[in-house]
């Protein structure tokens, strides 16, 4: 059967690697065997070459003592003194105030390159002898892996054990010495990378234990008594410490808890940081003039304070380690003195102070950390007031002086003011002796308690009312303002480098309660999106040309495209709030603005503006004088815009100059009476935040500051693909004030607790015990081979065995199904790669046995129509094994390498649930419109009938069928069904000699099949019981022989009585389904208006409902009060969606009676291949945001099954990526058909690497940041393009990829100067990004790899396998062998492209695109020496065809019949060369002759001989001058004009779609 994997031994951590910008060399780095350093906060790439780094000192260093690609064999012994001497000279950084870096970057990106990690420190570890410096250097490594998101601890699993001693010794590094800021920082963010991986065993064994119980022994004593109050469950716990103490103490051995590891680490840590917030942030400088010293920060220090606040808000944000790390947070009062530090206050402090009150809010989190149960909103209001009662209690008895406190309501003192003015009558000892003794608060041996504003802080922040959750995220507005746009800690600009912490909430492995996990994502999901928009408006805003005129106002020279000058903008009303809130119900405006400066296009986009589209209101408020260099150079980006303000809001309606309605789609103004929009002023009601109306409103009564509303004078729109977070942020909003949402059997699951199988269907109550596999197996023997470990036993319906069995088949799936293994409990991980049980296949050893019925299915009726449509592909056991899984209720997760039929599997799934749980629903959700279409047509290939397949969203206008499948189109398709099946309803009567009328509607048919129809069958069925002797009997008296007098063969023969019987019963069924569709169609007499047919449709008739993850996030609520339903839910791409749009589609229907119905749920996807795509870098590198459900799933260790067998690539091809898989084999379809074993025509090799040398002096460059282009691999991948075409190779069956947007631009521009102007060359299928092309396929790929001074993100081992899948039959990689040869994580794959020469080895003998050569054949090979020969075999080739082309138009008997002929075929740009082939092969073979016969010495192999002539012709720039031939053949002339059209279309066909430029680029 099977395998279910749990976790492996590969590192599934974030892997989004970086691009890190360096800057041009400073005047202070004069050293020159050293590279320039980066400076911080800059993105200018600088000049550095390879040749530089191949120069730098530390490249020669790791050459001669450990790189592997070294050429000298012989290394030196390992020398401590060469680590410590690197440490102190390129690691450490000075120690300077004013410097936040921790590292010296680029040092460190080179060491952590040549493999000093892996091949020099690890190797020659020892934990007793290893200096302090090489410990520290290998945290440097580590944490460069981290930043670069690279598995970092892959390294060490070859030696466990002394990988713990490792952790031993990181933990003890600081006992006696004394640690630089620096080094702290470093030690400190090694930390926190240990804690974020704790699905690593490896890993989280060591560090789990410094924040076990242990750690309460350093403890105040008050606060370890509150804690045990309040915790009863962990006495025993405490005890049983207590009593392993006691017993050392009686052996003899000295057991003193107060100087174990786990009991003072973190208690050390946090002392060691309040003393550097205390005493190290601020310095004085001895020299200044003042008195008192002037004061001076300590960059450093903050830096290290902020990363101590990540630290400890990660702690707090996971359980495992909150737990019993929260009271020692609270015991030291943490939070309660950075509020009082200088630095919280100061404008440096401000990222600071945002991290404390983020872990404030950490720190009050509204969960029982003993249960690890969210605690309702009436929960945390009561636990709130007993505490306040209980101290109100103790006030009244033992302290006179708050006896009014003590008496007070609630309500009026819970508030911080009120609380702290209550306090102040309290003496400094008092208060202390208060907080101290009779609260127990705060150790009375706390410095800080001598501090009076300390101590009411403690009180004030233990017993002040905390907003709710719920409160703050509702009174949270949706839109982002100016603030937060260019606040740089929350929403960073581009080029975050990863060396500092953010504000922001991180997404790892776990969640402490449903709402911690929305409210992360909301947060996130919304700084993204205001990254977003932030982006347009610095595009749209300085092409308005803004500037002040002579009355003082703000004029607008120029257009842009998408922001228009308001005329005018007025509020209209504002709504009561509703009861409880305090901001309005609803706040509308309405807004004019005039188009009448746009061209046609424009204006039709402005037009085309609908109910729910979100726009943005400016205000612009240029400077009267344009700034000068040094002020622009200083100034924030509003300033340099002149932007004061942001508002967004939400469009209800918008009129056209007469106030006529536009664009309405609520039915108000029908199809027939709608009108072209008139003139040229639009006016936009708009409905505005009113949360963001509220806080304005209040700043403006309470502050006097100025009324935003007055102020717009720009209104802004963005483009619709891009605008939907508004509805996604309301969807999270809404979940957030919704009870019970997950259902109970994926809860625990999916915050990442429990056990990890708990959700596998092994483990699920309500199973089906016996499963209608229809046509998932061809033959009994297919049957056989998916069962391996049973003995499978064939009967019939009745029981008895089956000699003949054939399909289908129903099976009795037993619970502990062989094969389908669970993962290990909890986050153990397998200690085999794959988990695989397997029958034991001893002689004396039984297999169990399996009951597999093969039965007859019913006659489906007489016409070709009623036959059902049948699977014919044959499933592998694992695919089995998958379908297994799916279709019994649970959560089933399914792995599919790239071609192993993810979506085969996932139609199977579908098919097979529909046959045995009809009345269920399906919904089935997909990353990209591409993906779903291609599921939905295989769906169609199956046996579900249309009637029941619904697609929504804007793609069902792609899918490649005739059926509509949109809303509409089923609509329509429904009605004209109705009126197909009523005529059918008026035959059968004319055939009963029965009046017509009962046709006339579907209610009359329902009366009409009861009375008429089903009585005379069951009449004929009583008739049948007593006539069963007769072989004529059905033949003779079916009632409806006349209706089915039109079949193609004659229903019944009258030989045997069973078999007239059955294909009676056939009939029979045909009329059922007739009618039972009619009753269907029902429901579209009755309801009149499209809207609501379509609504019915979706909700009550559709058994399977598509869409994409943004559509069904969109319309969440318009599902919900339709009252959507499904059952199960089918997730396709799944690792390629983000996490909170994976969750919402799992919640598109209201609970039933307090639970969730959903009973399945289905994961299909790949977290070995890209993932979700999002812009911003610090969102993806610090918050791990492009982290799918899917891969945190995995991560999490639940089980799931890997599809073991891919069938796109030749075998030899899919090495170069299996090796990330666990045991990704070939299915027998590539191992045996011929195709996939024939060579590539004109290519020694199937896949090659081509080292392409620097070209005219250079290799990689960036004309602007990010922006990576390669000329030379450009005009070489071009050469080779040209040169398969000129073999016949189809150009639709050539794609061009690479790792950068720049490069793909400059490729497009090689190809249109070198192949667009040539008919019979034309353009590729495809230039794009490897990111793009995800999810697609070609025959043969030409890839670029661009870099050659750094990897880059091909470093993300996920983008080389995507890379490496794509080609089915040749794979040609062009790029600079040195840099990838040495890269770490791509060995694998780049030792196996390493083992074939790195120079293109052609077949040049080879003149057609087939030849009979084996793949492994290389025949004769010429091995190109570079871009200039390979450009001159392709121009001598090209003048071969040319010469060709004329003879053969000269000779031609016929004007119609020569080479260039204009027919509609070959004009578009890529004609397909073997047309021309066919006509001048002669000519060529001749040509190719003569040649070879010129140049041949006797005994050498002719194309070596003929090569130094070729490249003699090669012309300078590359390209074949065609001016001769044009004027020569003027029909040459003609198809190129006729091409350019088409040529320039296909360039630009994904131009318009705006990509992930920064990682992409």
């Amino acid at each position: 059967m099977t395998k279910v994997y749990g976790t492996g031994v590969f590192d599934f951590r974030r892997h989004r690697v970086a691009e890190y910008p360096v800057t041009a060399a400073g005047p202070d780095q004069t050293v020159p065997e050293r590279p320039p350093e980066s400076k911080p906060e800059t993105n200018v790439p600088s000049s550095i070459t390879l040749v530089e780094i191949q120069r730098d000192r530390l490249t020669k260093i790791a050459n001669e003592n450990w790189s592997k690609s070294a050429t000298n064999n012989e290394k030196p012994p390992f020398s401590a003194d060469l680590v410590k001497e690197i440490y102190e000279t390129e690691l450490l950084v000075k120690e300077d105030g004013r410097v936040r870096r921790t590292v010296p970057l680029q040092r460190v990106m080179i060491l952590e390159v040549s493999q000093y990690l892996e091949n020099y420190l690890w190797p020659n570890f020892d934990p007793e002898t290893s200096s302090f410096e090489h410990v520290m250097s290998m945290i440097l490594m580590i944490n460069e892996k981290f930043r670069e998101n690279v598995a970092a601890w892959i390294c060490f699993y070859d030696r466990k054990d002394m990988f713990k001693a490792f952790i031993e010794r990181v933990l003890c590094l600081k006992e006696g010495r004394s640690l630089s800021i620096s080094e702290k920082t470093n030690y400190l963010l090694f930390m926190i990378n240990a804690f974020q991986s704790l699905e690593d065993d490896i890993v989280s064994k060591k560090v789990m234990r410094l924040a076990s119980l242990h750690c309460w022994h350093s403890l105040s004593f008050g606060r370890f008594q509150m804690e045990l109050c309040l915790n009863p469950d962990l006495i025993k716990k405490w005890k049983r410490i207590a009593k392993k103490a006691k017993e050392a103490k009686k052996r003899g051995e000295s057991f003193d808890m107060s100087v174990m590891l786990e009991v003072k680490f973190l208690r050390n840590l946090i002392d060691e940081f309040l003393e550097v917030l205390d005493s190290k942030v601020f310095y004085y400088d001895d020299e200044g003039s003042d008195v008192h010293g002037f004061e001076k920060i300590n960059e450093a220090s903050i830096l290290y304070c902020e990363r101590f606040m990540e630290f400890l808000i990660d702690l707090l944000s996971q359980l495992p380690t909150r737990r019993y790390f929260k009271p020692l947070v609270a015991d030291v009062a943490v939070v309660a003195k950075c509020h009082l530090s200088v630095l919280y206050r100061h404008e440096k402090g401000k990222l600071f102070a945002q991290l404390v009150d983020l872990l404030q809010y950490y720190e009050g989190f509204e969960i029982d950390d003993n249960l690890g149960r969210q605690m309702t909103d009436d929960e945390v209001l009561q636990a709130h007031y007993e505490r306040f009662q209980a101290f109100q209690l103790l006030s009244f008895k033992k302290i006179p002086k708050l006896k009014e406190l003590a008496l007070a309501n609630i309500g009026a003192i819970h508030k911080r003011a009120d609380l702290s003015k209550k306090l102040s009558v309290l003496s400094p000892d008092e208060l202390r002796d208060l907080v101290c003794n009779k609260l127990k608060l705060i150790s009375k041996s706390d410095p800080w308690t001598e501090r009076v504003d300390f101590l009411i802080e403690v009180m004030v922040s233990f017993f002040e009312k905390q907003q709710s959750q719920k409160e703050a995220i509702n009174a949270l507005p949706l839109y982002p303002n100016e603030q937060i746009m260019w606040d740089e800690s929350l929403v960073p600009s581009i080029n975050y480098s990863g060396e500092g912490c953010l504000a922001l909430p991180k997404l790892n492995l776990q969640f402490l309660t449903l709402h911690d996990y929305l409210l992360r994502n909301f947060n996130l999901f919304r700084l993204e999106s205001t990254y977003e928009i932030r982006e347009d408006i610095q595009e749209a805003v300085p092409h308005l040309l803004a500037y002040t005129n002579n009355e003082g106002q703000p004029a607008f020279r120029g257009w842009s495209r998408m922001a228009v000058p308001i005329k005018e903008f007025k509020i209209t009303e504002v709504k009561q709030p509703n009861i409880g809130e305090v901001k309005p119900a609803s706040v509308t405006a309405e807004v004019t603005f005039s188009i009448s400066s746009y061209r046609t296009q424009i204006r039709s986009e402005w037009n085309a503006l609908k109910e729910h589209d979100v726009l943005f209101l400016l205000c612009i408020r240029p400077s009267f004088e344009p700034l000068s260099a040094d002020e622009a150079a200083n100034a924030s980006v509003p300033q340099k815009l002149g932007l004061q303000f942001v508002r967004g809001c939400e469009i209800i309606e918008i009129r056209d100059e007469e106030g006529g309605l536009m664009n309405d789609f609520t039915g108000r103004i029908k199809r027939d009476e709608w009108k072209p929009p008139k003139g040229e002023l639009r006016t936009v009601t708009v409905a505005l935040d009113t949360a963001q109306y509220h806080m304005d409103v209040t700043d403006i009564a309470e502050k006097g500051a100025e009324d935003v509303y007055g102020t717009f004078n720009i209104l802004m729109r963005r483009k619709p693909k891009e605008n939907n977070f508004k509805a996604i942020l309301e969807s999270i909003r809404d979940l957030m004030n919704e009870t019970c949402i997950v259902p109970d059997w994926l809860h625990d699951v999916f915050l990442g607790y429990g056990n990890p199988s708990a959700a596998q269907w092994t483990n699920m109550p309500d199973l089906l015990e016996t499963v209608d596999f229809k046509d998932t197996f061809l033959d009994a023997d297919h049957v056989r081979e998916c069962f391996p470990d049973y003995q499978v036993i064939f009967t019939n319906s009745d029981g008895t065995e089956n000699p003949n069995p054939r399909p289908p088949f129903r099976i009795n799936i037993p619970r502990n199904l062989k094969g389908n293994s669970h993962a290990l409990p909890g986050n153990e991980k397998s200690t085999t790669d794959s988990v695989d049980v397997t029958a034991d296949n001893n002689s004396d050893f039984e297999k169990e046995k399996l009951i597999v019925e093969a039965y007859t299915p019913p006659d489906p009726g007489p016409y070709p129509q009623d036959q059902p449509k049948q699977n014919s592909v044959r499933f592998t056991p694992t695919q089995v094994g998958a379908i297994v899984s799916g279709i019994q209720p649970g959560l089933t997760m399914v792995v599919g390498p790239p071609g192993t039929g993810k979506t085969d599997t996932a139609v199977q799934i579908l098919n097979v649930l529909y046959h045995n749980c009809p009345s269920q629903r399906t919904l089935i959700i997909t990353h990209s419109n591409q993906a779903l279409n291609d599921l939905f047509e295989k769906i169609m290939e199956r046996d579900v009938p249309a009637r029941y397949l619904l697609r929504l969203g804007q793609g069902e206008q792609e899918l490649a069928t005739d059926l509509d499948f949109s809303r509409q189109g089923r609509v329509n398709a429904m009605l004209v069904r109705r009126l197909e099946l009523l005529s059918e309803v008026e035959r059968l009567a004319r055939s009963l000699q029965l009046p017509e009328d009962v046709g006339y509607t579907c209610e009359t048919a329902g009366y009409f099949w009861l009375l008429h129809v089903y009585s005379r069958w069951e009449q004929f069925l009583a008739d049948c019981d007593k006539n069963q002797d007769k072989p004529t009997f059905v033949k003779d008296r079916f009632p409806f022989t006349e209706f089915f007098s039109n079949t193609p063969q004659p229903v019944f023969t009258g030989n045997s009585f069973e078999e007239d019987m059955r294909a009676a019963k056939g009939c029979f069924s045909h009329l059922k389904t007739v009618f039972q569709e009619l009753e269907e169609c029902r429901a579209f007499e009755l309801l009149k208006s499209t809207v609501d047919r379509a609504n019915h449709l979706m909700t009550k008739q559709a058994k399977i409902v598509a869409m994409t993850c943004t559509h069904a996030a969109l319309k969440r609520k318009d599902f919900l009060q339709l009252g959507f339903k499904y059952d199960n839910l089918l997730m396709e791409e799944s690792a390629q969606i983000l996490e909170i749009e994976t969750f919402i589609p799992m919640l598109l229907q209201r609970q039933e009676d307090g639970y969730a119905r959903l009973k399945r749920c289905i994961l299909i996807g790949d977290h070995h291949q890209l993932p979700p795509v999002v812009k911003n870098m610090a969102f993806q590198k610090y918050s791990h945001m492009d982290q799918s459900l899917f891969t945190r799933f995995v991560r999490l260790g639940i089980p799931y099954i890997e599809l073991n067998a891919q069938g796109r690539a030749r075998p030899s091809l899919a090495k170069l990526y299996n090796w990330r898989y666990r045991d990704l084999g070939d299915l027998p379809y590539v191992k045996e058909n011929p195709f996939f074993h024939k060579a590539n025509a004109g290519f020694g090799y199937d896949y090659q690497l081509i080292d392409v040398p620097d070209y005219h002096g250079k290799g990689e460059s960036a004309p602007s940041p990010w922006f990576y282009q390669n000329e030379g691999e450009a005009e070489y991948l071009v050469s080779v393009y040209i040169y398969m075409r000129l073999l016949g190779y189809p150009a639709n069956k050539i794609s061009i990829l690479t790792t950068y947007n720049g490069q793909k631009l400059l490729i497009r521009d090689v190809l249109n100067r070198r192949c667009a102007p040539y008919d019979f060359i034309g353009l590729p299928n495809k230039v794009a990004t490897v990111d793009k092309f995800q999810g697609q396929q070609n025959d043969f790929i030409l890839l670029s790899l661009v870099r050659t001074r750094f990897v880059g993100h091909l470093r993300d081992v996920r983008r080389l396998i995507v890379a490496m899948s794509r080609a089915r039959l040749g794979l040609y990689v062009f790029c600079r062998r040195s840099l990838f040869e040495q890269c770490y994580e791509l060995q694998p794959t780049f030792q196996l492209l390493l083992q074939r020469p790195d120079r293109l080895a052609l077949n040049l003998h080879e003149i057609a695109p087939f030849t009979d050569r084996l793949v492994g054949d290389t025949g004769p090979v010429h091995l190109v020496s570079g871009i200039e020969e390979i450009a001159g075999i392709v121009n001598f080739r090209m003048h071969q065809v040319y010469q060709a082309r004329m003879m053969s138009q000269e000779f031609s008997d016929y004007s119609g019949h020569n080479a260039s002929t204009g027919s509609p075929g070959e004009q578009n740009g890529q004609q397909d060369f073997s047309s021309v082939y066919n006509d001048t092969k002669t000519d060529l073979q001749v040509d190719a002759t003569v040649e070879t016969t010129e140049n041949t010495p006797s005994g050498e192999q002719p194309m070596d001989a003929e090569t130094p002539n070729v490249v003699d012709n090669t012309s300078e720039n590359m390209q074949v001058d065609a001016t001769v031939e044009t004027t020569e053949n003027t029909q040459v002339d003609v198809t190129v004009e006729a091409t350019g059209v088409t040529t320039n279309e296909s360039l630009n066909e994904d131009d318009s779609n705006i990509e992930n430029g920064k990682m992409e680029q």
